[in-house]
């Protein structure tokens, strides 16, 4: 710094700092050597702190107002120097504005899938991004901890470790929270406020408030979305025999508008039957059909079952019986010729005598004898 500069230096007694960037937190006021006159303005505007700094140690720190800086509202750095009322010579300072506006939009999301077990989709990988909002809440702390000694400190240096606290514990939460994977965007709001509270305590070590974290996606790896996809989309078509007859219709209209001419037309149309008829076998026969359909092994088939007869012996119904059983009846005269009988498949009681597998039993018994 030139001569002329240090002299005007020493004359200027207004500490002020005006910013128009939007990322800039903290900023040292530059003076040459550091040096301060006793009685100098100092002007702290709205959303701003001012942090006086001597010998390596945080004195003082002013909210929003002007002030002229006198040894009665500097009690720490008059301690600290030993000084007594009435000093007027200049001192040496350090002081850096600390902005204690809030910081928007800063985004935050997972460099990793994050792995968790889901209750329908088993082991999955799940992806998050968002935005989140903070300030400065403690000046003097955010200084030690954070800023050091660098005059011009901006989001940029401090959003990596934000947004890996942020992603550290977002994994944790939803990893315990067992919220399933698809009702996890009806509770955005609810898990963003649930990490704010989470990592509260992290951010006040660093001076700072998350004021507030907005989960924006959570999102599956590309295969399983695809795979989802398909899955909506079925439940969304339903029959899909009937899907089939609609897409063939539109194929058999677009083929109808073709300029190549009717033959051409034609030949779509012919092509679309085949297809519509080979897809509807395909998506439209239940699959207990399609098994039908399927050529089984060759094997005997089943050994016929005996015809059984219910028989009417004096007005009550008895049996079934298999035709050899109904022997006996015939000879002890309780079933005849006239006697009615029925078995699966006649539509009504029939005489004996008319049923053909009946009929041949009653010609090995010989007549009654005349007279008798």
């Amino acid at each position: 710094m030139g001569f002329f500069e240090k002299i005007r230096g020493e004359f200027v007694d207004i500490i002020e700092w005006t910013d128009s960037s939007s990322d800039t937190m903290v900023y040292r006021f530059q003076r040459h050597d550091n040096e301060i006159k006793m009685g100098a303005k100092l002007v702290v505007r709205e959303g701003q702190a001012a942090v006086f700094v001597n010998k390596g140690k945080i004195a003082d720190v002013f909210v929003p107002g002007m002030y002229t800086l006198e040894t009665d509202n500097m009690p720490i750095l008059s301690t600290i120097m030993g000084w007594k009322h009435g000093f007027h010579s200049p001192f040496k300072a350090e002081v850096y504005f600390v902005s204690t506006r809030r910081f928007t939009d800063l985004k935050w999301g997972t460099k990793h899938p994050v792995t968790l077990r889901d209750a329908e989709f088993g082991p999955v990988r799940l992806r998050a991004f968002g935005t989140y909002t903070t300030k400065v809440d403690d000046p003097a702390k955010f200084i030690r901890e954070i800023v050091g000694t660098d005059g011009h400190f901006t989001t940029d240096e401090i959003t990596d470790q934000l947004r890996n606290m942020i992603v550290s514990r977002f994994a944790d939460i939803i990893g315990e929270s067992k919220i399933p994977v698809l009702d996890m965007a009806a509770n955005y709001d609810e898990l963003g406020e649930f990490v704010s509270n989470k990592i509260g305590p992290g951010f006040a070590e660093y001076g700072l408030v998350i004021m507030k974290m907005l989960v924006e996606n959570i999102s599956l790896p590309e295969a399983v979305e695809q795979a989802l996809d398909k899955r909506s989309s079925m439940g969304i078509i339903g029959d899909l025999h009937k899907y089939t007859q609609f897409q063939t219709a539109n194929a058999m209209e677009d083929a109808a508008k073709n300029p190549g001419g009717m033959a051409a037309g034609g030949m779509g149309m012919g092509m679309g039957f085949a297809m519509a008829n080979q897809m509807g076998g395909a998506m439209g026969t239940p699959p207990a059909q399609q098994q039908q359909q399927t050529p089984a092994p060759q094997s005997p088939p089943p050994i016929p079952q005996a015809k059984e007869f219910h028989i009417a012996i004096n007005g009550q119904q008895h049996g079934p019986f298999q035709i050899s059983a109904m022997q006996p009846y015939i000879q002890n005269g309780q079933l005849t010729r006239e006697t009615l009988v029925w078995c699966q498949g006649m539509g009504q009681w029939t005489a004996a005598s008319n049923v053909p597998e009946l009929a041949k039993l009653f010609g090995t018994t010989p007549p009654p004898i005349p007279g008798s």
